[in-house]
């Protein structure tokens, strides 16, 4: 059996040790245009290689705004670490829902970089 795979991806990267944020929370969220609220779409946490796949399907990856919010405080945290952020949102457009969309995160406890990869 084939599982479909997400339009959208993600890989958390710990760059301050070298190795993927492995069982780092996140969530999905889609801004609702009329209400101006954030919709919650899924929650999920990283797998051993930082990624998670499964994040949405093609059919829910409609144009729009969304967002992910990862967890990174509870990640630095279940390190023994302190960190400056207790999360961080990324917030993107969506304007043609056939397109494949990758969104890392690069992080350290006291920094985040992010960009749009495909």
């Amino acid at each position: 059996m084939t599982t479909e795979s997400s339009p959208l991806t993600t890989h958390v990267l710990n760059t301050s040790h070298g190795v993927p944020a492995a069982r780092m929370s996140l969530s999905l969220h889609r801004l609702d245009s009329e209400l101006k609220i954030w919709t919650m779409l899924n929650v999920t946490t990283t797998n051993e290689d930082g990624r998670c796949p499964g994040l949405i399907s093609q059919a829910a990856f409609v144009p729009g705004m969304y967002k992910l919010r990862f967890e990174t405080g509870s990640y630095w945290d279940s390190l023994g670490q302190d960190s400056f952020y207790p999360y961080a949102e990324v917030v993107f457009n969506i304007s043609e829902s056939k397109q494949k969309i990758h969104v890392p995160l690069l992080m350290t406890r006291f920094s985040y970089s992010t960009y749009r990869g495909s």
